[in-house]
């Protein structure tokens, strides 16, 4: 079994059986812990400037959310006008998503649980994934964006884990969440590394790599970038 595979297995027992309900609370308004209610705010944040890098009129054009979850980015970006495919290897949250965004959005939407690398889930104008790369070794990232981007016609936005000293700190903190609903390990890069992967790798020569964003909101820290053909 791949490495990526390995990862991508770990993430479907954690996202969908052992925290799905820990995840359901945190995409929602229902209270939460100061430490989660950071994570919270932050990944709202990061939302919103991977959707400053897309077109405010989505209309006509096919998107991928690589990670869906609860939903709110694919909400986001059909209400832009997107026909959105939300793929996610959590059925459990995909039904969240589903109860959550609104009835009149759905003729927009196609909820398709599984990998997101999934060649069947067809082509885009854009993807978005949004922390769904950052417990992946650097290798496994470029192989994954070689993935979509042969089946991406305009732009990737992404967010991978800087390389800080500040996010190795709140991530040791964070192992006073109890053991049951730890999130799997997250793995800082460099954006210097994730340049080399990019530029050594065929398939993506013809999108340039770019920063979008770093949100740093107490125990959440993210970098979002963009390839862009």
């Amino acid at each position: 079994m791949s490495s990526y595979a390995e990862t991508r297995e770990r993430l479907e027992t954690y996202f969908d059986r052992t925290a799905a309900k820990t995840w359901e609370a945190l995409t929602s308004d229902a209270p939460v812990s100061k430490i989660r209610q950071t994570v919270r705010e932050g990944r709202d944040e990061m939302r919103m400037a991977m959707l400053s890098s897309l077109p405010d009129d989505l209309t006509g054009a096919r998107v991928l959310d690589a990670g869906a979850g609860a939903g709110q980015m694919t909400e986001a970006l059909a209400m832009r006008g997107a026909t959105v495919v939300a793929a996610d290897i959590s059925p459990s949250l995909l039904d969240v998503a589903q109860r959550r965004i609104p009835a009149a959005l759905h003729s927009q939407i196609e909820f398709r649980p599984g990998d997101m690398l999934d060649e069947s889930l067809g082509h885009f104008d854009h993807i978005v994934a949004m922390d769904s790369l950052i417990h992946y070794k650097i290798g496994d990232i470029g192989a994954a964006l070689a993935k979509l981007g042969a089946r991406c016609d305009k732009s990737m936005v992404f967010t991978i884990a800087p390389s800080t000293a500040f996010l190795k700190a709140f991530w040791m903190a964070g192992q006073v969440f109890p053991r049951s609903d730890r999130s799997p390990q997250i793995i800082p890069h460099s954006d210097r590394s994730l340049q080399t992967t990019v530029q050594s790798d065929p398939a993506l020569t013809r999108f340039t790599l770019g920063r979008v964003r770093r949100v740093s909101r107490g125990f959440y820290i993210s970098q979002a970038m963009e390839l862009a053909a």
